[in-house]
């Protein structure tokens, strides 16, 4: 395993990173109003008292944020990250020198990640919080003893709802779990702001490329990558969006943009990002195609989306040019860069989404482990949040940023519901 800070309560890189990985939590601490609101409110009334959470989400200074939430409102919980590159090592020195039990450091090899994975179930949680259902798949296939004792979970990112959903439609589903990634306040601003602008800052960061006049290829246009389409647009860039699904192509073609095969945006694209949760978008036979120095990267959840292995292993040299930025040169002499090793882009080369965003949508996780500790779940199948919290996290969002909204009069309350009145 790599050379980390090793207690039986934490493995992390380096603790003395502690004191900077404090100085990140409270930057968003201050990004993050719902979530510290509802934290002094949890903090008196212990709603997750008596509950042990596991948890496998992305190491940020945001997710910190929530943990200790977490813990504020009474529960005991124990952590590790849910992609190998995904964790900030100066943060998870500052949770683990802070009581928390943690194992998560950058570069995890894939032994090294799910034996992280144990170590928070060797605590027998009440709850699982997850983001790509990592967690939940050790539970079943390793653990399945632990399901009993597990009062219900929570899902954060597309894939993984996806996944979950077809374990409960084929009955394989051993305990309930709440889809915070559909819930409106998640899908409509994580996904769409938080995905687009830090997509794009994770490609800054590795590359410095100039988006204006380029042609950017976004491989699906769901949540993901509509948001990621409409930032780079604001930056100047050309789109390109490749799809499978009618409605969704045919939005992106009314949205004005181009809509085509992958086989013939290969050919034209500059800078390619995946966002679609399927494997194998970027095919090694495509990337031949590309241009001189076309830029490749990967939004979505699991590294499959671009041929990877096959690309590095028929390249004809390999090269680190820049942190998280690799120069591959092809068998036909072409030069392209591949970006975070085709990971999770805006967290394997950046520091993933804003602050602000994220406060919306652990906002949603923290309420949906409340819901699920009262025992609310009562099937083994895939839950939404109620929209009565949406709305509620959507109205204390609002007023943090200093906005108001109209309200209906008692006669429009009525009018909503009449149907004596015609034209």
């Amino acid at each position: 395993m790599a050379q980390v800070n090793e207690t039986e309560m934490y493995k992390v890189r380096d603790i003395s990173l502690a004191e900077k990985g404090r100085m990140r939590i409270d930057w968003a601490e201050s990004r993050m109003p719902v979530l510290m609101k509802l934290r002094e409110e949890y903090s008196k009334t212990k709603p997750l008292a008596g509950m042990r959470i596991a948890g496998s989400l992305h190491v940020t200074k945001e997710t910190a944020v929530l943990v200790e939430t977490l813990i504020a409102a009474g529960a005991d919980v124990a952590w590790s990250g849910c992609n190998p590159l995904s964790t900030n090592d100066e943060v998870a020195a500052a949770l683990a020198a802070n009581g928390v039990k943690i194992w998560a450091w950058h570069g995890m090899n894939t032994e090294e990640y799910y034996w992280a994975l144990d170590r928070t179930l060797d605590f027998k949680p009440t709850l699982t919080l997850d983001d790509g259902a990592d967690l939940i798949f050790t539970v079943h296939n390793k653990y399945p003893e632990l399901a009993e004792g597990i009062m219900g979970g929570t899902e954060e990112t597309t894939t993984g709802v996806h996944r979950l959903r077809a374990m409960a439609d084929d009955g394989a589903l051993k305990y309930p779990v709440i889809a915070v990634n559909d819930s409106p306040i998640k899908s409509h601003f994580d996904n769409y702001y938080g995905t687009g602008q830090s997509t794009l800052d994770g490609i800054l960061r590795a590359t410095s490329i100039l988006y204006a006049g380029k042609n950017v290829v976004v491989a699906g246009y769901g949540q993901c990558g509509s948001g990621v389409a409409r930032k780079a647009l604001g930056l100047g860039a050309s789109i390109i969006i490749t799809e499978v699904e009618p409605v969704a192509a045919l939005k992106a073609a009314m949205d004005g943009f181009r809509v085509m095969p992958m086989d013939e945006a290969a050919k034209v694209g500059d800078v390619f990002v995946t966002a679609t949760g399927m494997k194998d978008i970027i095919t090694y036979d495509h990337v031949l195609t590309m241009k001189e120095g076309a830029v490749i990267a990967n939004t979505g959840h699991y590294d499959v989306e671009i041929q990877v292995d096959k690309l590095l292993n028929m390249a004809a040299n390999v090269r680190t040019v820049r942190e998280n930025n690799e120069e591959i040169t092809l068998t036909n002499g072409n030069k392209v860069y591949l970006i975070g090793r085709g990971r999770l882009v805006n967290l394997a080369a950046a520091e993933g989404h804003p602050s602000e965003v994220m406060d919306m949508s652990f906002c949603g996780q923290i309420n949906a482990l409340i819901m699920a500790s009262k025992g609310a779940l009562k099937e083994n199948k895939v839950f939404t949040l109620p929209y009565e919290i949406d709305l509620e996290i959507a109205a204390i969002k609002l007023e943090s940023m200093g906005y108001t909204m109209d309200k209906l009069s008692d006669d429009q309350v009525a009018y909503l519901t009449a149907y004596d009145e015609g034209t």
